[in-house]
């Protein structure tokens, strides 16, 4: 059997790994770190850190590299190919490294259950009969660390959040009966779609990292701002990950 631990680290800062996450790591026979495109070698220096500072016995740690989403074509077919993909990386891994069973543990940028698929592609590893038993052990998530980062609250007094995706909100619009909508997984821009009189926007990018940036305002001022500071991050480091609270005012 594979004992999979589902790691939850944070968005960048070593600082914020849980003592659980230290102690899962460490439980862990085997983790296994995935490589991305060039431009994202940030994301996978931040976790080798994170092992070499916080793994303090015997774990082997393996890189592997991760396959590359289509772009074109339906996206949610895309996606779902794409999971079958790594689930055979991670199945390829696993017979390799640990062919008699043990613990496996990954390193989940965020939480593994906020707009994570860590899970799902796990789902496909017992849907080929292996026999795997999954631990999760949550993490700091980027909406936690972009409300800390602003020093604001998640929701307005007694009201709801609607946490939802840039591709959502560019083809719906502001969720019905929302005070305020959380956006992740934004390509960019997508509040540019929805009406900005009377909405606050906080914005950030590389939250937890060293080159964090941070825009807050109401949304018609800052906007635009915030469109050409994440056009110049993403050339400056070939790379972004981003994410925003949006609110409006109390009528």
């Amino acid at each position: 059997m594979i004992a999979l631990t589902l790691i939850g680290i944070g968005t960048g800062d070593p600082a914020q790994l849980t003592l659980a996450a230290i102690r899962a790591m460490n439980a862990a026979d085997l983790i296994l770190l995935p490589r991305k495109s060039e431009e994202k070698s940030d994301l996978i220096a931040v976790r080798r850190q994170m092992c070499a500072d916080m793994l303090d016995g015997s774990t082997k740690v393996v890189e592997f590299d991760l396959p590359v989403r289509r772009s074109e074509g339906d996206y949610l077919e895309a996606v779902s190919d794409w999971h079958d993909a790594i689930a055979q990386c991670w199945a390829a891994q696993i017979a390799k490294h640990l062919p008699d069973g043990g613990k496996l543990a990954l390193l989940v940028w965020g939480d593994p259950s906020l707009y994570d698929s860590t899970l799902r592609i796990a789902d496909r590893l017992r849907a080929q009969s292996m026999d795997l038993n999954v631990t999760v052990v949550p993490g700091i998530s980027s909406l936690q660390a972009l409300t800390a980062a602003h020093a604001i609250p998640l929701n307005a007094l007694a009201e709801p959040v609607v946490i939802t995706t840039g591709r959502q909100l560019r083809d719906h619009g502001w969720p019905a009966q929302a005070d305020s909508v959380a956006v992740m997984l934004d390509g960019g821009g997508a509040f540019q779609a929805i009406d900005p009189a009377g909405v606050t926007i906080w914005w950030g990018a590389y939250l937890g990292m060293a080159q964090q940036a941070l825009i807050a305002g109401a949304l018609g001022k800052v906007g635009p701002h915030i469109i050409a500071e994440r056009a110049a991050l993403r050339a400056r480091h070939g790379w972004i990950m981003d994410v925003y609270l949006m609110r409006k005012e109390a009528k």
